[in-house]
C-alpha cells in the first residue's frame, strides 16, 4: 500500500446538516470480514462497500434517533511506533424506559455488534466493522425534574485499522439489498 495521495479537494457547498437518524445493529459474527464483505474496487482503494452477505433469515435492528447523538473518529498515529489507527466513538440518548429496551440495553452492554450509523444526509456507514463496537460507558436516567430526560444514554467505542467505511446506499431500502435482504426489526 503507497502512503502517497492522490486527490486534492476543493472547497465545498454549504448544503449538508449534521446529526444521526438511525442505527442498525447486527449482532456480532454475522459475517466474515474478511470473506463476506466486497468493496468497490473501481475507485482503487476499499472504503466503499457494496455488499455485505449476511446469512438468510438474519435481523437487522433499528433505533431511530432524534436530538444528542453524535458519531466520531479520532485518528490516532504514531511514527515511532509506525502504528496508525482510528477509534470510532458513537454516543446515542434513547428517550422513554421500558422493559424490552432495558433487556436490550442490558444485552448491547455485554455485546460487541456491528454497528450502521445512518445521518441526516443520507449517508451510511458501519463501525465497528471487523472488531465490533462496545458499549464503554451509559446511564440509565429518570431524570430530576418534570422535563428531564428519561432512558438510555450510550456511548460505544470500536477500534479499527480504517475508517468507518461508507455503505454504497443511500435509503434503507438500498441497505437492506446491500445487507443481503435481512429483515429490519424496529420494534
Amino acid at each position: 500500500m503507497s502512503c502517497d495521495i492522490s486527490h486534492g479537494r476543493l472547497e465545498v457547498c454549504k448544503d449538508v446538516v449534521g446529526g444521526l437518524r438511525n442505527i442498525y445493529i447486527l449482532n456480532y459474527g454475522l459475517y466474515d470480514p474478511q470473506a463476506d464483505v466486497t468493496y468497490d474496487t473501481a475507485v482503487g482503494y476499499e472504503d466503499v462497500i457494496t455488499a455485505i452477505s449476511l446469512p438468510a433469515l438474519s435481523n437487522i435492528y433499528k433505533f431511530e434517533l432524534k436530538g444528542t447523538n453524535s458519531f466520531e473518529t479520532t485518528i490516532t498515529s504514531s511514527r515511532e511506533n509506525g502504528t496508525t489507527f482510528f477509534e470510532q466513538v458513537l454516543s446515542i440518548q434513547l428517550k422513554k424506559q421500558d422493559q424490552i429496551t432495558h433487556k436490550q440495553i442490558k444485552l448491547l452492554s455485554y455485546g460487541r455488534p456491528n454497528i450502521i450509523v445512518e445521518t441526516n444526509n443520507n449517508d451510511f456507514f458501519i463501525a465497528g466493522l471487523v472488531r465490533g463496537m462496545d458499549v464503554t460507558a451509559g446511564t440509565i436516567s429518570n431524570g430530576t425534574a418534570l422535563g428531564d430526560m428519561t432512558g438510555y444514554s450510550l456511548t460505544f467505542t470500536g477500534q479499527e485499522a480504517v475508517p468507518a467505511n461508507w455503505l454504497d446506499c443511500n435509503t434503507e431500502a438500498s441497505l437492506v439489498t446491500l445487507l443481503n435482504s435481512p429483515t429490519v426489526v424496529n420494534s
